[in-house]
């Protein structure tokens, strides 16, 4: 059973459609990335998930029944890119504040608290103030908040924002290790290479519509444009009208080439070997989840054409 299943979700105002029939499904335990430009509906969905906004139209399952915000909020972790924390308050009580207002009982949370901050080397910051606080610190910080209280359902808006690369893999580490003890996370970003290293499916919103949804390997797969590098050590003689595949580019090692529609890499392989080529690599080019990302937001007749891959 999915833990979250969204059903033709509609959010409108004024004229503006920000979500506009909008569906989809997040398995339980898995890292989903929700992506899109700016603007194109994403923190609204979010808001209609976690109770803020109510949908127009459209329901949301949530754990295998209808979503009730009383009830069902406090199973769910929020991170907001723009952070909701107590500038004045001491970071200790704020804590404690907060994983209490989740359900906590004091000592559960003290003892949360503790263990988090230990990981995190945040024991010397109980008694300093949020405003005292570096950005990547407060980071850490909203992080703990939002997972303190071991919620199904995780949203992290751009995490990774204001972290330095050690505590980016930090955070990383610890997304993975949720995922594995049967959290769910949703995980919303600009980052495309942090998308391909993190999330095992995503869904690409635009101008309110899903235009794209799929695992990350199956986005590629279907994207690729029969492009290879081959590494030689000797430069690949002009082609004859047999060769089943044309040459974009090439350099003293290595050449990207397309194969011929029909063709496979076995017939570029045996093409090369007929030729004398000595071969030491052999690999295909996927194109990034950044390219696939621009290509499809800023050409509506492609995004049109894979809203349901």
């Amino acid at each position: 059973m999915p833990l979250l299943e969204l059903q033709q979700l509609k959010k409108y105002f004024a004229s503006q459609k920000a979500v506009d029939d909008i569906s989809l499904t997040v398995e339980k335990g898995q890292i989903f990335g929700l992506l899109g430009p700016n603007g194109a509906g994403k923190t609204t969905l979010i808001r209609m998930i976690t109770g803020i906004f109510y949908p127009d139209e459209g329901q949301i399952i949530f754990d295998g029944k209808k979503f009730d915000p009383v009830n069902d909020v406090g199973q769910i972790g929020y991170m907001p890119e723009e952070r909701g924390l107590y500038k004045k308050m001491k970071i200790g009580e704020q804590t404690m504040y907060l994983a209490q207002l989740k359900g906590l009982s004091r000592s559960d949370a003290q003892a949360r608290i503790k263990e988090w901050f230990v990981k995190f080397e945040m024991e010397s910051w109980w008694n300093k103030k949020v405003e005292d606080l570096s950005k990547g610190m407060s980071q850490k910080l909203q992080f703990v908040t939002t997972i303190l209280h071991q919620p199904k359902l995780v949203i992290l808006d751009e995490p990774f924002s204001g972290l330095d690369p050690v505590n980016s893999n930090l955070i990383k580490d610890e997304i993975f290790k949720l995922a594995q003890n049967g959290a769910t996370i949703i995980f919303s970003t600009h980052r495309m290479e942090q998308v391909e290293e993190i999330c095992n499916h995503i869904v690409l919103v635009n101008k309110g519509k899903k235009i794209l949804d799929g695992t990350v390997s199956q986005v590629k797969q279907e994207f690729k444009e029969n492009l290879f590098r081959i590494g030689s050590t000797e430069v690949i003689p002009a082609l004859n009208g047999n060769a089943p595949f044309e040459i974009l580019n090439t350099g003293k090692a290595d050449a990207i080439v397309r194969i011929q529609e029909g063709k496979t890499p076995n017939d570029v392989l045996q093409y090369l070997i007929s030729q004398n080529v000595a071969i030491h690599s052999f690999q295909e080019i996927l194109p990034t989840l950044n390219d696939i990302f621009i290509r499809l937001v800023e050409s509506s007749p492609a995004a049109r054409q894979f809203q349901s891959i």
